[in-house]
């Protein structure tokens, strides 16, 4: 039993980190922005349509590589994703086509996420840790992801500050190429087959005819919307307010730091109440969080408030979503069907980054995403309302006999 628990948590350890560099990394594209923007002559448009098919990318991706390492173990899956990942940004330094940013920030990159982040990850950790022990675990891995954020945001912006754009981006290359050894250190392991375990298949008509699986699905569709739209708009959006650029990168930041403790504390709580009674209530906090900072005038102090009170909301539904998929299918096929609800995710993240990019160039501001961003919480509060996480049954194989 003691080797068991040592290996679930060199697992979370290892976990920890691979999912600190890649989030961590990926935090700071908000920041590239402008200066690549106006030294290449695009529209923010150009920026922001290659980090959609990122997320596109990486959502599309995300059910396969998670069968995969429900197949094959969790490591390989890291290493492919790491060595991806860090190709995508050395070739995103020196892109100077939107056709050269799309396939390296969008296609590159949106696969070596799919191979490093949270469903490949807390999948490897879910099979890992004892079922009371679960929601907490994943509330730690995802809280390193926000660890990661705030700690290497500085370090970005120094990098371009110093180096410039280009430069920045290779050395956060070498910086991602670190996942690959780490990945193979990842000793997971898939979960030994039993003879009650469901086919792929039929985890996945199982899954599709759920009707809190699919509720979950158009929840995290929002979370994605709302989450990368910010991510990479808000910078803009300050300094078109008049804000200076640190104050963006400050935000960012923030949001990383308290991203810590609302996902952990999303975790530890999903341990002890209902996941899905949670979620309402994270989306529509964020839903007032956003509404405030729009329409309350805009200062310095009042966007670091925001950093702090939507990163306490930030990844806080990554536990507790990955959580009910768990708690109701099992872990067997837990990557897989995690992947497919965080496809939605994506599709989010897509439409939310594009969207915000098209109607800043259509109308040289950002209001009318920030009140679809508000709208889709309170769509979202209800949607989770009425999700059941009680376990499927399954007939044991002789009900089946019978």
């Amino acid at each position: 039993m003691d080797a068991i628990r040592r290996h679930a948590l060199l697992l979370t350890l290892i976990g920890s980190l691979v999912i600190s560099l890649a989030m961590g990394l990926r935090h700071g594209f908000g920041l590239f922005l402008e200066p690549m923007s106006s030294d290449l002559g695009w529209g923010r448009e150009v920026f922001a349509f290659a980090l959609a098919v990122q997320n596109l990318v990486w959502g599309l991706s995300q059910p396969f590589t998670g069968a995969l390492a429900d197949r094959f173990g969790a490591a390989r899956t890291v290493l492919a994703g790491g060595a991806l990942y860090a190709l995508g940004l050395a070739l995103m330094g020196v892109s100077e086509s939107a056709l050269g940013m799309s396939l390296s920030a969008g296609l590159l990159i949106g696969l070596g996420l799919s191979g490093t982040t949270f469903s490949v990850v807390l999948g490897a950790v879910g099979r890992a840790v004892a079922p009371e022990k679960r929601s907490l675990a994943m509330g730690i891995v995802s809280a390193a992801g926000s660890f990661g954020q705030f700690a290497m945001l500085p370090g970005t912006l120094g990098l371009l500050e110093w180096l410039g754009w280009s430069s920045a981006l290779l050395v956060m290359g070498a910086i991602a190429a670190l996942m690959v050894p780490l990945g193979a250190m990842l000793k997971d392991r898939p979960s030994p087959r039993q003879s009650s375990d469901i086919t792929l298949g039929a985890a996945l008509q199982e899954a599709t005819g759920h009707r809190g699986f699919w509720l979950l699905c158009l929840g995290f569709f929002v979370c994605g919307f709302q989450v990368v739209f910010i991510g990479v708009h808000l910078p803009g959006y300050l300094f078109d307010n008049g804000l200076a650029v640190h104050v963006g990168s400050t935000v960012l930041a923030l949001v990383g730091l308290f991203n810590i403790l609302g996902t952990y504390t999303a975790g530890w709580l999903g341990g002890r109440v209902s996941k899905a009674r949670l979620l309402t209530w994270l989306y529509l906090t964020r839903g007032v969080v956003i509404t405030l900072f729009v329409f309350l005038p805009l200062s310095p102090a009042s966007a670091y408030l925001f950093g702090i009170a939507i990163g306490l909301l930030w990844l806080s539904t990554v536990p507790l979503t990955n959580g009910i998929v768990a708690a109701v299918f099992g872990v067997r096929h837990l990557s897989m069907l995690g992947g497919i609800v965080f496809l939605f995710h994506q599709v989010g993240s897509f439409m939310g980054v594009w969207l915000g990019g098209y109607l800043y160039d259509l109308t040289g501001h950002y209001d009318l995403v920030w009140q679809i961003a508000i709208l889709l919480s309170v769509m979202a509060a209800i949607l989770h309302w009425f999700i059941n996480e009680a376990p499927i049954h399954r007939p044991a194989p002789e009900e089946v006999k019978a």
